[in-house]
C-alpha cells in the first residue's frame, strides 16, 4: 500500500508545504495529496513541484479539486486545463472532483444527460494529457450510491474516468464497503480513509461544516477507533487490488492522529501481506 496524507488536514494550521513534506517523510508516508487551492497558491513559488517533492522521497498521489460542473462548457474547460497544468507540475495523473452538487435521485434525465456530456468532455481533454478524472463517492452528488456510480461510469463510457473510493461515504450510502469494492474495483484509482463514531454523527462531514474553522469535529475518530472496521477493510483491499490511499483527517491533533493511523495501517498491511503470501 502507498499511503498519503492530505494537505487539507492542515488547512487551519500555519505549516508550509516544506514543513508538511519534512514531517511526511519522517513519518513514513509515501505521498502527499494536494488540496486544489493549495496547489493553486503554490503557483507563485515555482521551486515547489514534483522534483522538489521527490527530494523528500515523496510523490504527489492526487490533486483534489472541485471542477465547476454547474458552469458553461467553456468555463468548465478553462478550469479543467488549469487543473491539468497543476497535475503536470506536481507529477500526478490523478485529478479528483465531485460529480456535481446534487443528489443523484434529484436530477431528471435531461439534467443527468447534461452532466454526462460535461464529464465526457473533461475526460476527452484529460486523455490527451495522459491524466485521469477521479470522481469521489460522496453524498449529494451523482456518485452518492453504488448503483448511480456504476450507471454514471457506463453513461460516460470513457477510459479516463475513474473513482476515488471514499470508504466512509460508501458506507454512509447504505452499501457494504467490501461488496462495493468488488463491484467498483476496475474503476478505483484511489481511496480516502476516514472514520466516525456513529451514523448519527455523519453530518460533521457536510462541506459547510467540515471546511469551516469553527465547525464541529464531534464524532470524528482516528481510523481504527470508529464504527467502520478498517482492519477488515484494509486486509480485504490489499488482497484484491493495489491500494493507493490517503488519510483524510479533518479533526484536531493532526500530527498525532496521522502518525498513529499510519503506523497501524503499516502493521495491518504487513499482516495481510503475510497471510496473502502464505
Amino acid at each position: 500500500m502507498n499511503l498519503s496524507l492530505c494537505t487539507i488536514s492542515f488547512r487551519h494550521h500555519l505549516h508550509s508545504i516544506k514543513e508538511i513534506a519534512e514531517w511526511a517523510q519522517m513519518n513514513h508516508f509515501q505521498g502527499i495529496e494536494l488540496w486544489g487551492i493549495h496547489a493553486k497558491h503554490l503557483k507563485e513559488n515555482p521551486q515547489y513541484n514534483s522534483d522538489w517533492l521527490a527530494s523528500y522521497n515523496l510523490y504527489t498521489s492526487m490533486i483534489s479539486d472541485y471542477l465547476p460542473l454547474h458552469l458553461s462548457h467553456s468555463e468548465l474547460l478553462h478550469a479543467t486545463m488549469e487543473l491539468s497544468e497543476l497535475g503536470h507540475r506536481w507529477g500526478t495523473n490523478k485529478l479528483r472532483t465531485f460529480a456535481g452538487q446534487r443528489a443523484s435521485a434529484s436530477l431528471n434525465n435531461q439534467e443527468r444527460k447534461l452532466m454526462v456530456e460535461k464529464l465526457k468532455m473533461i475526460c476527452q481533454e484529460l486523455e490527451r494529457e495522459n491524466q485521469f478524472l477521479l470522481l469521489e463517492t460522496h453524498p449529494n452528488t451523482l456518485t452518492d450510491t453504488v448503483p448511480s456510480t456504476l450507471q454514471l461510469l457506463e453513461e460516460v463510457d470513457h477510459p479516463a474516468l475513474k473513482i476515488n473510493f471514499d470508504v466512509l461515504h460508501i458506507w454512509e450510502s447504505g452499501a457494504e464497503p467490501i461488496d462495493a469494492l468488488v463491484k467498483l474495483k476496475p474503476f478505483i484509482k484511489h481511496f480516502h480513509f476516514k472514520n466516525i463514531s456513529s451514523r448519527n454523527k455523519l453530518d460533521v462531514f457536510s462541506p459547510h461544516n467540515v471546511y469551516a474553522a469553527a465547525g464541529s469535529r464531534e464524532g470524528m475518530t482516528p481510523l481504527f477507533k470508529g464504527i467502520l472496521n478498517y482492519e477488515e477493510f484494509v486486509k480485504s483491499a490489499v488482497s484484491l487490488t493495489e491500494v493507493e490511499a490517503s488519510l483524510e483527517w479533518f479533526g484536531g491533533n493532526v500530527k498525532e492522529v496521522l502518525e498513529n493511523d499510519a503506523k497501524r495501517i503499516m502493521h495491518v498491511t504487513k499482516e495481510a501481506n503475510r497471510l496473502y503470501v502464505s
